[in-house]
């Protein structure tokens, strides 16, 4: 069996945000076992999982693709702006979309596990996913 859900996640400031307890509380009862995919619709953020307890985890990650691909750099795409185009580097080096197992009716992350979303757009938007539970 399938299941697919629409998750709208709300605008939030550039950086790596934790985004698990929301993607959990949108999801709602899980199977005992199954499989989560989540697909970010958009090509200027990405979807990680990492630390998920120490917030310097959070501004190291975003400071070091900011050195890696960096805004002050001569791009060909800029038609919104200085972060256009790196944005859309960093999602693709990143990713878009995860897999999830799903054990005992809750997503199998380890301990130190949570959910970013990887904004890199300093006014990216309201972001919108899809969730799609295979059991």
């Amino acid at each position: 069996m399938i299941v697919q859900k629409n998750i709208v996640l709300p605008a939030v400031s550039r950086g790596y945000h934790l985004i698990t307890k929301t993607i959990i509380e949108q999801l709602g009862t899980l199977p005992k076992t199954g499989l989560l995919n989540l697909f970010l619709k958009h090509t200027s953020a990405a979807l990680s999982i990492n630390e998920n307890a120490d917030p310097s985890v959070r501004y190291d990650m975003e400071g070091i693709s900011d050195r890696l691909i960096p805004e002050s750099a001569s791009y060909s795409h800029d038609l919104e702006g200085s972060d256009d185009m790196p944005a859309h580097f960093k999602s693709s080096l990143m990713g878009v979309s995860l897999n999830i197992p799903i054990a005992g009716g809750h997503l199998d992350l380890g301990t130190w596990q949570g959910i970013y979303l990887c904004e890199f757009r300093n006014c990216g938007g309201n972001r919108h996913l899809t969730a799609t539970i295979y059991y």
